[in-house]
């Protein structure tokens, strides 16, 4: 006499075991496997995250006062590199009040709080007097910025020949040196002591 099974069971019970879409129906194996899969997901999404830590850690944004770069402006002065790597601007134009670089590295406040021990090197020089400083890009530039034309004359500061808007000669004019601009010339005023911005000098 043939038994009668109800429906579903016998052959039927290995066709339920198969995964249905969604992941109805899946065994303890299959479970097993994806928890796996997504325990591994994770561990490569957290490494990855990590590395990408380490490395924002040690290149960073571009630092702002360590690693100042120096340049030669348009004027062949010496000059301040911004950020950007494209802007040079003079030296003298640092820590002075006004945001030249578009992100205002140039008024960085760690470079710019002790002065001149907290800016680079390259932008500082010594009068004759070593407690006495100006802005390197001063040097040679004419005028009297020291107070004692050190920052112009030898034996601390060698400069080239006064250029061609200048006339060489020893200044009666606190603020010049070896050199007077030759808009001064034959002015009727005499600004150097041999008078030969009134009598030699051609003029402008």
């Amino acid at each position: 006499m043939n038994k009668i099974f109800p429906q579903g069971d016998g052959n039927d019970n290995a066709a339920g075991a198969k995964a249905l879409p969604g992941g109805e129906g899946c065994g303890p194996l299959c479970c097993s496997r994806q928890g796996a899969c997504l325990s591994a997901f994770l561990l490569l999404l957290l490494v990855t995250l990590a590395a990408l830590i380490a490395l924002v850690a040690i290149l960073g944004l571009p630092p702002r006062t360590p690693g100042a770069q120096t340049c030669v402006t348009a004027t062949n002065r010496t000059g301040f590199l911004c950020h950007d790597r494209r802007s040079c601007i003079p030296a003298s134009r640092v820590c002075d009040g006004v945001r030249t670089c578009a992100h205002g590295e140039d008024e960085d406040e760690a470079m710019c709080r002790d002065m001149p021990q907290n800016l680079p090197s390259f932008l500082v020089a010594r009068c004759g007097d070593p407690s006495f400083w100006i802005y390197s890009d001063q040097k040679c530039d004419g005028a009297n910025n020291c107070g004692d034309c050190s920052d112009e004359l030898s034996p601390v500061t060698a400069c080239p020949p006064c250029g061609p808007g200048w006339w060489p000669c020893p200044s009666t004019v606190f603020g010049y040196c070896g050199c007077v601009p030759r808009s001064l010339c034959r002015d009727h005023t005499q600004h150097c002591s041999d008078w030969s911005d009134e009598y030699s000098c051609p003029g402008p």
